[in-house]
Parts: C-alpha cells; sequence; structure tokens
C-alpha cells in the first residue's frame, strides 16, 4: 500500500530567547506567575530582520538534510501559518525560491495552531494519490508580531519558530512506517474565543490576538481526547499502544489534562512548551524534532500527532515512524 513516510524532520528558532523574568521587565506580569499558570520558562522572539518566511525555510533546510535529499527531489511545498510575511503570495513560494526550487505547488493553508496537522493531512492526500512523490510540510509563525503586549494574560504565551517535516509517498507492508489515520475538525461557532481583531476585509488592519483562556482550555481537553480516540478507532489501535504523543505545546495544564483523560502517563508526552512556549502551527513539528534528535523518538515507533487552534480547529494524525 502507498503511505506518507515521514524520512526527515528540522526545526529552526530565532537567535533571541526571553526568558519570564525578562519578560517581566516589560509586561505586568512574574516568572512565578507564568510558570505556575502555563509551565512555561522562556520563548524564542523574532528579529526585524527574521520572518516567518526565514523561518521556514531554515526548518525546511534542516528537514531536507536530515532526509538526506536536495531540493530537486521536492515536488510539493504545504506551509501551515497564521503569520504570513505578506497577504500574498504564499509564504510557501517564498520558501521554494530561498530554496531554490520552481515550478512545482507550493501554497500556505490557515487552521492556526491546527496548522500542521491540517497541513500534513493535505500534503498525505496529495501523495497518496499520485499527485506528488516527496514534500516538505513546514509549520512557521512569528506570533510575537500580533500580540498585545499590554495583555499579560496572552503575550506571556507565545514564543515564535517553525519546524518541518518531508514526506514521501512509498509503497509499504501493513505494519509498514508512514501516516496511518488522520482526523481533522471545526467548528466556527467558537471563533470569538481564540480570534485576532483585525484583517484585509474587515478593518484593514492586521490586529492583535484576543483570547479567552478559560474557555478554550475547557474545549480543548474535550476535542483533543474525542479526535485522539476517533484517529486510534481508525487505525485499529488503543490508547496503551501509542509509544509517544506530541501535543501542540498550548500550555502544561492542557498536556497534562488531555493524557489524565485518555488514562495516559506524561511519560509519554513530548513536552516543550516550558522552552519554546505557544509556537502555534510550528509547535508540533518542533516538538517531534526535538524528541527525534534526542533520541525519544525511534524507528518502529506509534507516534500521535495533535493540535487544537482558534477556529475552533482540531485534529489528529497517528504515523509510525
Amino acid at each position: 500500500m502507498i503511505r506518507s513516510v515521514v524520512t526527515g524532520c528540522g526545526s529552526a528558532l530565532p537567535a533571541k530567547c526571553v526568558s519570564n523574568a525578562e519578560l517581566a521587565e516589560r509586561v505586568d506580569t512574574s516568572d512565578d506567575w507564568i510558570r505556575e499558570r502555563t509551565g512555561i520558562t522562556q520563548r524564542y522572539i523574532a528579529s526585524d530582520d527574521e520572518t516567518t518566511g526565514s523561518l521556514a525555510t531554515a526548518a525546511a533546510k534542516a528537514a531536507l538534510d536530515d532526509a538526506g535529499c536536495a531540493i530537486g527531489d521536492i515536488d510539493l511545498i504545504v506551509l501551515a501559518t497564521a503569520t504570513p510575511d505578506q497577504t500574498f503570495p504564499a509564504t510557501a513560494t517564498t520558501v521554494q525560491h530561498a530554496l531554490g526550487g520552481r515550478g512545482f505547488p507550493a501554497f500556505d493553508v490557515q487552521a492556526v495552531c491546527s496548522g500542521f496537522l491540517y497541513a500534513l493531512g493535505t500534503a498525505d492526500a496529495m501523495l497518496r494519490s499520485g499527485m506528488a512523490k516527496r514534500a516538505i510540510v513546514i509549520g512557521a509563525e512569528t506570533f510575537s508580531r500580533i500580540l498585545d503586549w499590554e495583555d499579560r494574560t496572552t503575550c506571556v504565551l507565545f514564543g515564535d519558530g517553525a519546524g518541518a517535516f518531508v514526506v514521501e509517498a512509498r509503497d509499504v507492508s501493513e505494519g509498514g512506517a508512514g501516516i496511518l489515520a488522520t482526523k481533522l475538525h471545526a467548528d466556527g461557532e467558537y471563533a470569538p474565543l481564540l480570534h485576532v481583531d483585525g484583517g484585509p476585509s474587515t478593518t484593514g488592519e492586521v490586529g492583535k490576538l484576543r483570547m479567552k483562556g478559560r474557555e478554550v482550555f475547557r474545549h480543548a481537553v474535550v476535542n483533543l481526547a474525542d479526535v485522539l480516540g476517533e484517529v486510534l478507532d481508525n487505525a485499529g489501535f488503543a490508547p496503551g499502544d501509542i509509544d509517544w504523543i506530541v501535543p501542540h505545546q498550548a500550555n502544561a495544564r492542557i498536556l497534562d489534562a488531555t493524557a489524565r483523560k485518555l488514562g495516559l502517563s506524561m511519560d509519554k508526552v513530548i513536552v516543550t512548551v516550558d522552552r519554546h512556549a505557544n509556537t502555534s502551527a510550528a509547535s508540533v513539528p518542533l516538538a517531534y524534532d526535538v524528541a527525534r534528535k534526542d533520541g525519544r523518538i525511534k524507528p518502529g515507533d506509534l507516534v500521535m500527532l495533535e493540535a487544537m487552534g482558534g477556529g475552533f480547529t482540531w485534529g489528529a494524525s497517528l504515523l509510525r515512524v
């Protein structure tokens, strides 16, 4: 059977790391307040010459190196972001050009923090249908550009970064590597709970991120547990079969509550929110890259990727490494 197999991964972070203590110098907050509520100790903030596109390009280059291939081997780029370099063209085309590619499809998808799951699902469908053979799937964000730095309840939660996969269509056996099942959801009823209050066709301005954290937390735990169950049922596995969960790194409380709802030990959950904060669409591939590179995620492992973001959007994907 044809499956989409992850053959390489990579990530990129801005040069500037900002600790909670440093953030408290400009925002009415404290290290203790942030740690207690979120588990975050630091985040990376893009400088003026660092963009979503430049971070995405660096992550893609790292993923290509990890996969042992070059841009000439790629025939698709799907980039997930809610903070593109420009309204148009798609930041994916900027990345394509920076990598030295041309001619093949390159486009953005926007599902906020679930964006990487949407991008991966899109690439998987195109690879399995034969529309492409090898893709770069990227999640990249510079959320620092859309934060209200006067709102201490939200600005402390986010950071910038990028992560990328190289994904290849391969003919594999039933128990072989590849993406086994993906499920995606959306419900626009809850858009007011997590949104940016602006846009080209409304205010004409970018706007700032607004969030009702308590309500988002409640929906996130339920939705994520439900979609993980759906994907496991679809693929014919039980929660205990999972070797690792790589979740969207929203905050430590959501990660813990979701694991408990599924009856899973936190020892199986990859956690990087403490060092990266919430990097939106970049958080899942960033966390995966960390765990792959430090040796926790190994060939043959069963890995669940999951995320929920504004919209609401949410989804999960199960893959055999």
